[in-house]
């Protein structure tokens, strides 16, 4: 199981994106793909996302103050924009174009920053429902192409670690610190190799999502029948 890290305990950086700012980016890259219908994300769709306790690592308790400020933040970088219409205010992300990204390398790039860091054949295996890599080739050749990036690199490949045969990798728009951070914190927890289990359990939460999303949009729709048949009989 993850750790569970509150607001108190993200480290922030005028350089770097925070722990909560990572986490809304990755997030709002991860729901654009997998809940179309519901995308751009409310408020409250969006810290629900966030703060999943499964396919998150760390697992991260964020408020709506925290979250409104790290979307401040996100949007005077040009990685996050509102999204006018409707009675909800909603959230879009700009990654790819912020950052000049495939969506291959995007959709690997979304697990690192939702999971931390991963050997290639996990990202393979995470990133499935973002994106189908044909071998694990594929992927470490997108990993390779983000790592030579310039004018700088967005991920890192880890030294190997005593014991293990592969290497693992991490982002580096949260700093190299936070990603080692999160990497030794699902070592510690006992993380298991994942499994399409995973898989399921993400499409589970999207559901609960997007269920979220329609029952606040029925409240305001019966607070605006309320309202009319209020005016309506003011009129009468």
């Amino acid at each position: 199981m993850s750790p569970i890290i509150n607001e108190a305990t993200m480290n922030d950086s005028s350089e770097q994106l925070s722990a909560i700012e990572t986490r809304i980016l990755g997030t709002l890259c991860e729901k654009e793909r997998t809940v179309p219908d519901t995308y751009p994300l409310s408020l409250n769709a969006l810290i629900a996302g966030c703060n999943q306790k499964t396919s998150r690592n760390p697992v991260l308790e964020i408020s709506e103050a925290g979250a409104l400020r790290a979307l401040e933040s996100l949007k005077e970088r040009g990685l996050v924009s509102e999204v006018s219409g409707g009675r909800v205010l909603r959230f879009a992300q700009h990654m790819e174009k912020a950052l000049g990204l495939s969506r291959p390398a995007s959709a690997l790039l979304t697990v690192l920053l939702l999971r931390g860091a991963q050997t290639a054949g996990e990202l393979r295996l995470n990133a499935e429902r973002l994106h189908g890599f044909a071998d694990i080739s594929s992927v470490e050749a997108y990993l390779e192409e983000m790592a030579a990036k310039q004018p700088a690199a967005l991920v890192r490949e880890l030294p190997r670690a005593p014991g293990t045969r592969e290497t693992r990798w991490c982002q580096l728009l949260g700093g190299d610190a936070a990603a080692n951070m999160a990497g030794n914190a699902a070592d510690n927890a006992g993380a298991a190799t994942p499994t399409r289990s995973d898989a399921t359990t993400g499409a589970n939460d999207d559901l609960a999502a997007r269920v979220a999303v329609l029952e606040s949009e029925v409240r305001e729709l019966r607070a605006l029948v309320e309202s009319l048949q209020l005016l309506s009989g003011k009129a009468g």
